[in-house]
């Protein structure tokens, strides 16, 4: 096994451990695609982690993301490139950044993936920690809410579709608006242990518009149910989210043959934990939303199935 070989490797390994819906999609990819998503996860799970280190100040967390971004960028821009026993050294990279490095430098060049996209990624990241100096009030409007989803949600659907393929460049929108249908999921099913992390992810425009104090989101833990007012909020953000999923589904045809499956399988888990929270009332509060690993095999199955129909249509 080459070096590259078990660079790629390691990214399959954290994105099995952590990516806990992606991963099933990942997994109805040919092996090319799929470890070149593999590499993009766990690049933005370890700015992630960084950001999220609960045990470390804001300001340590702010350093530390710094430090990591500066030793990706001159692992990236390196030329010649370097290898991985010179990033450990230089940089003094675990084993795993150095992998997740040597892994997506690779599929950058394999799939044409822009580097500005991988910098806004990291400047999505990063406005949590701003979020958290500033307190939890930080989007005034759902327009501003949207661009941070853009950052942190959208920007992966671009780079997604990198590597997924396609040729129309209408593409590129339905990708990011096929993103904050995602990111808009999260949020929801989120609401209850953000507010306990005192981070807000409701714009303050629709909390005010549905009689909702942003203090009181705050303080409301797991267990209390929602108040008719809350549930309305939720349910309003619910809503732009199914438009936003309309999307998804113009998105599909546009993607690559072989790739379809995989982004099948990503709508249908993420577009039914919508469904779940929407049959349990945007209580989201008694007990955090989540698709069943059955219904998940279910739906893996399912895109495994089409990839292989893929496939035939491709050889025939």
């Amino acid at each position: 096994m080459t070096e590259l070989d078990q660079a790629y490797a390691e990214c399959r390994t954290i994105a099995k451990r952590e990516a806990k819906n992606f991963y099933y999609a990942f997994v109805a990819l040919p092996a090319a695609r799929r470890d070149a998503i593999c590499a993009v996860y766990a690049f933005m799970r370890q700015a992630d982690d960084i950001a999220d280190d609960e045990t470390l100040s804001r300001d340590r967390r702010k350093e530390r993301l710094a430090a990591w971004v500066n030793e990706w960028k001159q692992y990236v821009e390196a030329s010649p490139p370097l290898d991985p026993s010179e990033l450990r050294r230089r940089a003094a990279a675990s084993t795993v950044q150095a992998a997740t490095f040597r892994a997506l430098k690779d599929a950058i060049a394999r799939f044409h993936i822009p580097l500005h996209l991988l910098d806004q990624l990291i400047a999505g990241v990063a406005m949590d920690l701003e979020v958290e100096a500033a307190g939890p009030q930080t989007y005034a409007t759902f327009k501003d809410l949207y661009g941070y989803c853009y950052l942190v949600a959208s920007v992966v659907g671009l780079i997604c579709i990198r590597i997924f393929g396609y040729r129309d460049a209408g593409a590129e929108k339905l990708a990011e608006e096929t993103g904050i249908a995602f990111q808009l999921t999260n949020i929801l099913r989120d609401v209850a242990e953000d507010a306990e992390r005192g981070r807000l992810y409701l714009p303050l425009d629709l909390t005010g518009a549905h009689g909702v104090p942003p203090d009181a989101l705050l303080r409301h833990r797991m267990g209390q149910p929602p108040s008719p007012a809350e549930r309305a909020l939720l349910a309003d953000i619910g809503a732009r989210a199914e438009n936003y999923y309309a999307s998804a589904r113009k998105l599909l045809p546009m993607i690559d043959r072989e790739s379809r499956p995989a982004l099948w399988v990503l709508i249908s888990i993420y577009h039914r934990l919508l469904q779940r929270i929407r049959r349990a009332d945007y209580d989201v509060f008694s007990r955090r939303a989540s698709v069943p690993k059955a219904q998940k095999v279910g739906i893996l199955l399912l895109g495994q199935a089409q990839m292989a129909l893929a496939r035939g249509l491709s050889w025939g």
